[in-house]
This record gives C-alpha cells, structure tokens and sequence, in this order.
C-alpha cells in the first residue's frame, strides 16, 4: 500500500495554483495545507476579539473553491491548519463553500482544544522570564501545539476536510498516514519516519526549489511555475518526495537535504508533540528525475509536554521611509537618520526602542560603511516602538517632514504604524490539554 500526500501551502500567503494542480492531477490521497506560523495565531485571536466569526486564513474561501470539487471528486481528503484561532467558524465556511459548489455530503471536521488561554496563568514563559499571568491585560493569546491523535480521530470518523487551530506542522502530515496505515502512536520508529516526512513536505515549494534557488550557484529551472511537493509514503514510513511532471522547480538530493535541515535543532531529537524524531540517520537517493528516496527516520518517545505560544501585546510601531538618490545620497541619508532621532527624543520613556537603516546599504548586513561603495540612490528607514499609537504615529510625521525640513533631494515617503503582538514560549503538560472534534456536513 503506497499513500501519495501532498503539500498544498507552506505558509499563509502562498501561491494557490499549484495546490489546485496537484488537486486535479495528483492522484493525492491527502493534500494538506499548513498556514499557520508562530505570530499569525496571535494575529488571529486579536482578529477574533474583534469579531467572535472572525480569525481563520483570509485565503480560506478562496483556497477550498479552488481545490475542493477536484479532491472530492479524486477521492482526495484534506487537512490543514487554517481554523488559526477559530476552526469551527472555518469550518462552517468551508461547509458553504461545498454547498455553493453542489459537494452534497462533504463532511468537514473542526477539531478544537489547542486554545488554552484559560490555563497558563501560570505558565512560565522562556522570553520574558516571568509567567504569563504577569502579563495581565497585554496577554492576547495562548496556544499549545496539538499533535495527530485529534486529526486521526476526525479522519477515522469520516472526515473529508479536517480543519485544526495550532498544531505541529509534522503533525498535520504524520495524523493521515497514522490513520492509512494503522500505526500506533507509541510505534516510535513509524512516528518518527512520518514526522520525517511531515516535516520535508510542510514547507512546500522549499523542497521543490522554492527558497533554494541561487542564480549562478544553484539553478532552478521555471521558477515562475514552480510545483509544490508530494510524497509517495509506504507501510514502512520510508517515501519518494517528487513534483508533477510538467511543473517547474526542482526535487533533488540538495533541496530535500536543505528542507532536512530547515528550523531544527539536534537532528537526533527533533521535539514534536507525538515523538522525539530522530533524522541522523536519514538518507536521500536521486532515483529518477525529480524523485529522490528518503530512507533512514526514527523516533523516541515523546516527552509528555507541549509547546505553548503565547501572544501578548507589545507596544506599537511607527516606521517611515524616505529615498535620496545621486551624488552624496549615503551622506544625506545618515543626515535624515540623525535628524529625526533628535527630533523625536523628546518623547523620552516613550519610546522603548528606535533604529535607523540605509535599504539597500546596511539594513540586513550592517556592512560598515568603508567597506560600502556608495550606491546610485539609498532608501532610509525610521521605525520605532512605542509605547502608544499615538507616539508611534509622531515617527512617520517626523520623516515627512523631512520633505522640507531636512536635506536636499528626498522623495517618496511611506509612512505606517502597527500594534506589534509579541510571542513567547512556554512547555504546558500534555494531558493538560483537551481536544475536541465537530463535524459540519454540506
């Protein structure tokens, strides 16, 4: 028995194309859909707050219309992590969806219980060093890390889309294959080798040449029509990664290697909710064009803990940007920075940190300027956080006014400000936490 699982996002804003490509050609079993990084589950509680059938995907309707009369007419069950802090409203949406598109008898899973504001008053927190009931009012959100076993539950109840809030994204991988092949969630080395899988596919296009790509040190060919990933999986845990022929992009040793390496630790212990996965010894082979084998995962028992995110309010940031161009541009530049630093240091304590980049120049590398030639043209940037709306509103004031009130020759100026959610992390005991399943049928 072989199950072929695809990957259909690997992050909130990604492409739909080439998920639709791979719902119509694919001959999937599962496709599965990960949107969810650590600040957009903050994000999306604050999106709630505001409105309770708010904080799901804002590409949700648009990504099932495009996907979901091919899987259900393929056989193709879906997962994904685009509830964000409200499955069930996403899975009601997801229901008219089907209803619109005639999908009588689709039925559609919310599982629910990674939300454990309700518990974590006490719960240490690594980055501010104090519990997140210190944070009082600013605590915005509190989500555990769910694992497969609730995603599992739902598929074995029928479920044709399983919609889920904050899990681990191996997970949302690792719970179809649990359910196609039966394996038990204590079979650590099978937890392991799913996790392996979950976890090479959960970035999408980056194994496919996406985020790899280096003109003149690592070729991709047809980038603009890149196709995203699917696996071929056995009983065994052991897979193929590959793409659809005639899709752009690449599957090769490399990409798969540097996907392995992507956002982990110790590649002996990779912590997940279901396993510590064990990919030391993993191996990849080319076994045809855009085919390559991976052999080789383990696992060790998990730890009994969950990671928490927590998502807290932390000031505010007001940013404007300002271009110079031609002869003197850095110099002029530089001026602008100091200008609206001593324009805007009578705010005092309200300001908790500020900064002034040269785009283009030392923003990312803080290159030191000797070492710099000077560029045709320069776009400075100002950003602070601040501690009110209104204080962080005064910085990109401050960078207009440089039209006039500053040195010669800028133009195109930006201005924003944005609430900054802060994420912290923290470890909740797992039987701490509740799941619970819904089913919504078209």
């Amino acid at each position: 028995m072989t199950v072929r699982i695809g990957a259909g996002a690997g992050f909130a804003g990604d492409r739909i194309e080439p998920a639709a490509d791979l719902a119509e050609r694919g001959k999937l079993d599962f496709l599965v859909f990960e949107c969810l990084a650590e600040r957009t589950i903050a994000l999306a509680q604050q999106a709630k707050l505001a409105d309770p059938a708010a904080g799901y995907d804002r590409m949700l309707e648009r990504r099932m219309r495009a996907v979901l009369e091919p899987c259900w007419r393929n056989g193709t069950r879906i997962v994904t992590n685009m509830g964000a802090a409200n499955p069930e409203a996403a899975a009601r949406a997801v229901r008219e969806v089907a209803r619109d598109l005639g999908l009588s008898g689709l039925k559609v899973a919310a599982v629910t219980g990674d939300d454990v504001l309700d518990c974590v008053a006490d719960l240490p927190l690594a980055e501010t060093g104090g519990t997140a009931g210190e944070l009082g009012e600013r605590l915005v959100s509190a989500n555990a890390y769910i694992g497969a076993g609730a995603i599992v539950e739902a598929l074995d109840a029928g479920a044709d889309v399983v919609i889920c809030g904050r899990a681990s994204d191996p997970s949302l991988f690792l719970a179809p294959l649990v359910h196609s092949f039966g394996w038990a969630m204590d079979d650590w080395t099978h937890m392991g080798r799913g996790t392996l899988v979950g976890h090479l596919l959960e970035c999408a296009a980056q194994i496919t040449g996406g985020y790899f790509a280096d003109p003149g040190y690592k070729e991709v060919p047809d980038l603009a029509r890149i196709g995203f990933p699917l696996a071929e999986v056995e009983a065994d845990g052991n897979a193929v990664i590959t793409k659809l022929e005639g899709t752009g992009g690449a599957v090769t040793r490399s990409t798969c290697i540097e996907q392995l390496l992507y956002e982990i630790h110790d590649p002996s212990a990779y912590i997940q909710p279901d396993v510590v996965a064990d990919f030391s010894g993993v191996s990849f082979e080319e076994i045809g064009s855009d085919r390559v084998a991976v052999r080789g995962g383990d696992g060790h028992p998990a730890t009994g803990k969950l990671k928490v995110s927590a998502g807290y309010r932390d000031g505010w940031i007001g940013e404007g940007q300002i271009s110079y161009a031609g002869p003197g541009c850095v110099a002029r530049a530089r001026l602008a920075i100091d200008i609206v630093a001593e324009r805007l240091a009578p705010l005092g304590d309200e300001i908790d940190e500020h900064r002034g980049d040269l785009i283009g120049y030392d923003a990312v590398t803080g290159l030191p300027e000797q070492q710099a030639p000077e560029p045709p043209e320069i776009r400075m940037r100002y950003a602070a956080r601040c501690r009110s709306c209104e204080g962080a509103g005064q910085v990109g004031e401050e960078v207009e006014g440089l039209y006039l009130c500053g040195p010669s020759g800028g133009g195109g100026v930006t201005a924003r400000v944005r609430e900054v959610i802060g994420v912290a992390s923290g470890l909740l005991i797992a039987t701490e936490v509740r799941t619970s399943i819904q089913i919504f049928e078209a």
